[in-house]
C-alpha cells in the first residue's frame, strides 16, 4: 500500500488530469490525499457562495473516485505566480503530514499561470533531500490547459475511465459542450489516443520527473 499526493492547482484538476489514475490507485488500496492549492475565482472575482459550491462538486467527485481525503490550501485563485512562497510554506506543512511515496503534480508547461506557479513550488518543496520519502514523481496532463506534453509514462486505465468521466460529471458548473478539451466526450478522445499511443484501448499519460528504485 503506498501514499499518494496529487497536486491540483484547482478544483476539477486533479480529476481532468489523473482521475482515472486515482481510482486505480484506490482500487489497489493505496491511500490518496488530494490537495487543492486555489480557491475558484469567476470572471475575476471571488464569491464565497459559488466557491462552496465548487468546493461541494469536489467532494462528490472524490466520492466518485473513493480517495481519503482532500486538503484545500485556499490560495488565490489566477494570483499563484504572485508569489511562491506563498504556497511553498502550506504545500510543506501538508507533504509533512501525509509523507507521500508518490506525487502528481501539473505540468511544468502549461498554459495556465497558476499550473506553472504549482509545479514551480512543488519543485521546491519536493526536492530530493527536502522529501527523500518521495520515490516517484509524475507530471500530468491537464486538458485545455497543456501542450508540447512529451509523455513517457502510460497507465491503463480502461476499467476506471467510467470512473473519471462520473467524476468529471460531478463538476457541474465546469462542464463544456463538445468539441472543448473539458467536454466528457473530448476527455474519452484523448484517453483513447493515449492507448493507442501504448497500446491500451484508454490511457492516461504522464511525464516522469522522478522514479527512485532502491
Amino acid at each position: 500500500m503506498a501514499r499518494v499526493l496529487v497536486i491540483a492547482p484547482h478544483m476539477d484538476d486533479e480529476v481532468l488530469g489523473c482521475g482515472a489514475t486515482i481510482a486505480k490507485h484506490t482500487d489497489q488500496d493505496d491511500e490518496v490525499f488530494v490537495c487543492i492549492i486555489a480557491h475558484r475565482i469567476y470572471n475575476h472575482i471571488f464569491n464565497k457562495e459559488k466557491n462552496d459550491i465548487e468546493i461541494n462538486h469536489s467532494q462528490k467527485a472524490k466520492e466518485a473516485l473513493g480517495y481519503k481525503e482532500i486538503i484545500y490550501l485556499n490560495l488565490n485563485d489566477e494570483r499563484l505566480d504572485v508569489c511562491l512562497q506563498d504556497i511553498i510554506i502550506p504545500l510543506e506543512e501538508c507533504v509533512s503530514k501525509i509523507k507521500p511515496e508518490i506525487v502528481y503534480l501539473p505540468f511544468y508547461g502549461d498554459y495556465n499561470q497558476d499550473h506553472r506557479a504549482v509545479f514551480e513550488a512543488g519543485r521546491v518543496v519536493f526536492r530530493p533531500l527536502a522529501a527523500d520519502f518521495v520515490k516517484q514523481i509524475f507530471m500530468y496532463e491537464t486538458p485545455s490547459s497543456t501542450n508540447s506534453f512529451l509523455a513517457n509514462h502510460y497507465v491503463n486505465i480502461e476499467k476506471y475511465l467510467n470512473k473519471k468521466i462520473n467524476a468529471l460529471k460531478c463538476y457541474e458548473t465546469e462542464s463544456r459542450n463538445y468539441p472543448h478539451p473539458r467536454s466528457e466526450q473530448a476527455v474519452i478522445v484523448l484517453a483513447q489516443k493515449r492507448g493507442v499511443e501504448i497500446g491500451f484501448r484508454a490511457a492516461e499519460a504522464f511525464m516522469i520527473l522522478r522514479n527512485k528504485w532502491e
